[in-house]
């Protein structure tokens, strides 16, 4: 998997469980959870800047472009 494959996946399974825990548990500050992924992802598109990108080239997962360029 790419580093942009993980980090839908990672944000899409964060949202869903958070909703779910919020949902069918009642555990209150989860919908902030849910709201902080939402913001990351927004303000990703806008600056760039994702922590989770940066943990996922330091454990060297390969992005889009490193595959590109490689084939």
């Amino acid at each position: 998997m790419t580093i942009e494959r993980i980090v839908t996946a990672f944000a899409g399974v964060v949202i869903l469980v958070t909703l779910g825990l919020y949902m069918f548990m009642n555990i209150e500050w989860m919908i902030y959870v849910t709201a902080f992924v939402g913001f990351n992802l927004l303000q990703s598109s806008f600056t760039g800047f994702c922590p989770l990108v940066m943990v996922l080239k330091s454990m060297g997962v390969k992005s889009e472009a490193d595959k590109a360029t490689a084939a």
